[in-house]
């Protein structure tokens, strides 16, 4: 083969038939049992990124709808129709391209050409190529022919933005989803293509090329090319690392552990020598988020801490590492943004929830201690007064009586007779940091069956001067606490200890 007719990787390994389309079993699955059923439709949108077989798909689909025996999944190789429609030349399929074709002008003359019959195939095809440049009047021009075509027409968009192609036109075709293909698959076809090329290649070079694929095939074959001039006939894992800027598996786990374990000098010694080798930070910083996504589903199938390392904790540092992404990539300096995003993660999985804290010290508290007393039945007020002497705590506010703490079950026979004295509210109040007590006598007499009608209607006290002037004397703090906050109605105020206000 001469120089002038090399053809790259990706366009010698393009799919001839649907058979060879990797990692889009559910589009060949769904167009073969259209063209077996017969229920083929006027308008398909082919929807996914780039390099995932979205224009060879359209390619096959009307190879397949136009061969002499079709129309029929499979096609011969020998078939004439089959052969000039993937090499481009043949007339009744006509691909055009949305960015350099995206006027009205030109969408009209579309739609007049629709009304010609096919010269020598049996459907006339048009396959539209990032259909989403097109204009809005140019998709409003092509609105009316593509939900009514004549018979002997069919229209294939495809596109890589489809949030960009009007709904209109959208709810007129039937719409296939192309995923990205999983690394695994890209790996397996590239070997292919290295055996049948004579390449030796590394296996950790073979991953390390379908990660920077990302999903796409062609992107995957055209790196797989790129290493070929460099390297000759061979290629090590080191060529592809140094050829692109990556950083090897091994330093990005090493990297990962000292996020971990918070080792602020080494992730500032590796950092340091990313940036004397060149290597690319954004690259890193997605192969980490890689590494801890591994680590967090081993983890979770595990059903324990993986390498020091709790699901939590992954989650936490994931977040950090994907709010760091566009910093590192858009920001003015990737260094310095990569070791803050890095510094970031380790505090951020450093931080506990409040559950996770309670989860936590409720499992080191002995059961013993966990356990309530059980309360006897049979005890009288005055036993349960002796075995709860600290937890009795009434306040009486404006409209209810409101208990605090935790109170024994109030037995009908238990009262409170009047100059009972009681510490309100809730045994504390606090100011500046202190806790202060206040006793304060009620007087009234407090039961289980006048409770309700003891807050519906207060007592009147009579000496109310005497009580004013005690109010007066209370600190400032602590009667604008009680009297907003837990909206206290002085009744009586017999004593105030002094040392606990201090």
């Amino acid at each position: 083969m001469s120089k002038n007719a090399y053809q790259v990787i990706a366009r010698r390994w393009r799919p001839k038939q649907f058979s060879e389309l990797v990692g889009q079993d559910h589009v060949v699955q769904t167009l073969g049992n259209a063209i077996k059923m017969g229920r083929i439709a006027h308008a398909y949108l082919f929807v996914g990124p780039r390099g995932t077989g979205k224009t060879t798909s359209a390619r096959l689909f009307a190879k397949s709808l136009n061969w002499e025996d079709g129309p029929s999944l499979e096609v011969p190789e020998d078939s004439e129709i089959g052969n000039s429609i993937m090499d481009g030349r043949c007339l009744d399929v006509i691909e055009i391209d949305g960015a350099s074709n995206n006027s009205v002008d030109q969408v009209r003359d579309l739609r007049d050409e629709c009304q010609y019959a096919p010269t020598q195939c049996r459907y006339k095809i048009y396959v539209i190529d990032e259909v989403h440049m097109l204009s809005q009047q140019a998709f409003n021009a092509l609105l009316k022919t593509l939900e009514e075509p004549p018979s002997h027409v069919k229209f294939v968009f495809a596109t890589t933005e489809s949030h960009k192609v009007l709904p209109t036109i959208v709810s007129r075709c039937q719409r296939f989803e192309f995923r990205s293909i999983p690394a695994p698959l890209i790996v397996s076809k590239l070997e292919e293509i290295c055996v049948a090329e004579s390449i030796e290649a590394e296996r950790e070079a073979i991953e390390a090329i379908a990660r920077m694929a990302m999903g796409g095939m062609r992107d995957g074959q055209s790196i797989l090319d790129q290493m070929i001039s460099f390297c000759g006939k061979t290629i090590s894992q080191a060529d592809v690392l140094e050829v692109y800027g990556l950083a090897s598996k091994e330093r990005i786990l090493k990297l990962a552990q000292f996020i971990i374990v918070g080792d602020y000098d080494s992730i500032i010694e590796c950092t340091d020598s990313f940036s004397v080798e060149g290597l690319d930070f954004y690259r890193a910083l997605l192969d980490l988020s890689d590494t801890f996504r591994e680590l967090l589903l081993g983890t979770l199938r595990q059903k324990s801490e993986s390498g020091n390392c709790s699901a939590e904790q992954c989650v936490r540092i994931l977040d950090s590492l994907r709010h760091g992404e566009d910093l590192v990539r858009m920001g003015l300096s990737e260094k310095t943004n990569f070791e803050v995003t890095l510094f970031r993660a380790v505090q951020s999985g450093r931080s506990r929830s409040i559950d996770h804290v309670i989860r936590k010290i409720s499992g080191m508290i002995p059961e013993e201690v966990k356990k309530k007393p059980k309360l006897d039945r049979g005890k009288t007020s005055s036993d349960e007064k002796a075995e709860f002497p600290e937890i009795v705590g009434v306040i009486a506010k404006k409209d209810k009586i409101t208990e605090y703490k935790t109170l024994p079950p109030v037995s009908t026979d238990l009262e409170v007779k009047e100059s009972g004295t009681f510490i309100s509210p809730a045994n504390a109040v606090a100011e500046e940091g202190k806790e202060e007590l206040i006793e304060v006598e009620v007087e009234t007499q407090v039961n289980a069956e006048n409770l309700e009608e003891i807050s519906e209607e207060p007592r009147q006290i009579v000496d109310r001067e005497k009580i004013e002037l005690k109010i007066n004397e209370l600190p400032d703090g602590i009667r604008t606490i009680l009297k907003e906050k837990f909206q206290a109605d002085f009744v009586s105020i017999e004593k105030i200890d002094q040392s606990k206000l201090i």
